[in-house]
């Protein structure tokens, strides 16, 4: 499926108060998505936000960060169903990542932005949809200014992991949609970077 068939098939929205229903629905299919963090593991801590004992953890949390434009993501649609998702924002949006210590080391510029998380329905698996989430997710990023995007897909190739484990996609993924390798972060993943032009 080319890039053109996959954005006909399944069109890209963004995370919204609009879209909000959609993303909750896919999330609560799958019982919240790890354990329930409703994708929430990599924006600030509630605490950390003075907002521990305002807000419940999971989907109130989320649903709080959504309608104060706090949280963004590529939502993949099949008719009005949203069947994936690759989440973005900004450092300051996205401040928890795996292996800190480790990043932090090598880090020589700080992105404009992060893309931390993908999430596909179990049902559409193996289709490809985490590319289409992840140029989607550019694609907005264009919209909003571009500049330098970073992710930290899996990297080990020749091992099979399960598609549900995948919260990161894979390098071969990063690379289609013309990331760069710059460095390893922990023992399975790695740093990638490319830089978005604005739109228009």
């Amino acid at each position: 499926m080319t890039a053109a068939e996959s954005a006909e098939r399944y069109p890209i929205r963004p995370l919204s108060v609009q879209t909000w229903e959609a993303y909750a629905a896919l999330a609560e299919k799958h019982n919240g998505v790890w354990g329930g963090c409703f994708c929430t593991w990599f924006h600030p801590r509630r605490k950390d936000e003075g907002l521990a004992d305002v807000v419940e953890a999971g989907r109130p949390y989320k649903e709080l960060l959504v309608r104060e434009g706090r949280a963004h993501a590529a939502l993949v649609f099949d008719g009005e169903a949203a069947v994936a998702w690759c989440q973005y924002g900004t450092p300051e949006e996205l401040p928890n990542i795996y292996h800190r210590r480790e990043y932090l080391a090598g880090l020589e510029q700080a992105p404009d932005y992060r893309l931390t998380c993908f999430f596909v329905d179990r049902d559409y698996r193996r289709r490809g949809l985490a590319l289409v989430a992840l140029r989607g997710a550019l694609e907005l990023i264009a919209q909003q200014g571009g500049g330098v995007v970073e992710g930290y897909p899996q990297d080990t190739p020749g091992k099979k992991t399960s598609a549900s484990f995948l919260y990161s996609a894979t390098r071969t993924v990063f690379e289609r949609a013309g990331f760069e390798y710059e460095r390893k972060k922990g023992t399975k993943n790695c740093v990638m970077r490319t830089t978005v032009a604005a739109a228009g």
